[in-house]
């Protein structure tokens, strides 16, 4: 029997966890958290901070291992470079999961192809800032240079608002480091790519609808297909390829955020080498038929990847939802109670639906990505029609809080 290991074991990792599980894998799982759910579910599980790939491949060495992955974690797909590189097991390399896990070294290498993107200046301390300002001009978003989840991130208008807010943008890297980039307005889109030997296949491109205001980073809803038409949707999906290759990446799964102006230009955001948290390996399968999930896992083996298993199927419009405050359904407050989510599932159109809010715990305005306390896919014949179906749904999920 082969074993997977995987880098990291919280609520997405376990699901693939038992995916990987019903293939006829052996699982073995690290995470620094004892209480991980994976880890309840891995055949062999180990109590280590993945950030660490020294210890990692310490407290793994007596393992047979067949491959390893992750799945939606950012900050561990370096650590999944780094351990197959050591045990001599298929990976995208540790000179690509770096370009697609630092901001700052991705930028530069994204100037270097001429893939259009925003301005930027990398900013390591507050002497820095006036330069960095100069060079990007407001209004800009600053934010860590290899984090996620939306933490650390702030549209700044001044000078003064990056001294504001850069020890928390610092604090948020790993490295100490951030960087800024010109803010630049349109509509957000997810793609989602497959490499396979150095072919780009692009699967999906959905719209990233955000809220305003501080969480104005966070995704609310994914709508597909995307909302662009013409001569700037052949051209986003040029720049998504374009983004893949000129970082390197000959075999993965590459997830390109864009914005496609109301002029007509298209720009990478950034782009990451992994499954995407946020239900968006929900939203390829319910989409196109195409399972992220069994794909990382064969390409984590080095297995074959056959046209069946990583070319779309069909074109299903679709919208996800998720369950947050304004502009979302949930009240803000201590939650005393939570219904259950019978009527949201039989809602017309409906396929998936799940809820995170515990009693007790408070639900506050979007900030960060974690604010999302579950979601909504609803599909149709159109995407907008699906958006009407959704937002419908997740309005019938009975949530009560705390009077104030």
């Amino acid at each position: 029997m082969r074993t997977v290991l995987f880098i990291g074991a919280g609520r997405h990792q376990r699901r693939a966890i038992i995916q990987a599980k019903k293939a006829g894998l052996r699982v073995a799982a690290v995470d620094k958290n004892p209480d991980a759910p994976g880890l309840q579910e891995a055949d062999v599980a180990k109590v280590v901070d993945f950030a660490d790939a020294a210890a990692v491949l310490k407290a793994t060495a007596k393992l047979k291992i067949d491959g390893v992955l992750t799945v939606s974690a950012d900050r561990a797909v370096p650590i999944v470079a780094a351990v197959a590189e050591a045990r001599g097991l298929p990976g995208i390399g540790v000179e690509t999961a770096h370009l697609m896990t630092h901001k700052v070294a991705m930028r530069a290498r994204l100037a270097d192809a001429g893939v259009p993107q925003p301005r930027f200046a990398a900013v390591r301390s507050l002497s820095e800032r006036r330069r960095a300002a100069d060079e990007v001009g407001f209004p800009a978003v600053l934010k860590p240079a290899d984090s996620g989840g939306q933490r650390g991130v702030f549209r700044v208008e001044s000078v003064d608002d990056i001294e504001t807010h850069l020890h928390l943008a610092l604090a948020a890297s790993p490295t100490g480091e951030a960087i800024l980039e010109e803010y630049v307005e349109g509509m957000e889109m997810n793609g989602i790519v497959l490499a396979r030997g150095g072919e780009s296949i692009p699967l999906t491109l959905s719209d990233r609808r955000r809220p305003p205001g501080v969480g104005f980073g966070v995704g609310w809803m994914h709508v597909y297909p995307a909302t662009v038409y013409g001569h700037q949707l052949e051209e986003s999906e040029r720049v998504a390829t374009h983004t893949v290759h000129a970082l390197g990446l000959s075999t993965g799964i590459a997830f390109p955020q864009l914005i496609a102006t109301p002029e007509g230009r298209v720009i990478v955001v950034e782009c990451a080498a992994r499954i995407p948290g946020g239900q968006m390996a929900d939203l390829v399968r319910v989409a196109t038929g195409v399972d992220l999930v069994d794909v990382q896992i064969k390409m984590a083996l080095g297995d074959e990847l056959p046209d069946e298993l990583v070319q779309p199927q069909f074109k299903q419009p679709l919208a996800i939802r998720f369950l947050t405050a304004a502009p979302g359904p949930l009240p803000t407050g201590k939650v005393q109670h939570v219904g259950p989510l019978d009527k949201v599932l039989a809602f017309p159109g409906v396929v998936q639906a799940d809820v995170y809010l515990q009693v007790g715990e408070t639900i506050r305005p979007v900030q960060v990505d974690g604010d999302r306390r579950g979601y909504v896919i609803a599909i149709a014949d159109t995407n907008l029609e699906a958006i009407d179906r959704a937002d419908a749904a997740a309005g019938l999920l009975d949530v009560e809080v705390e009077p104030s």
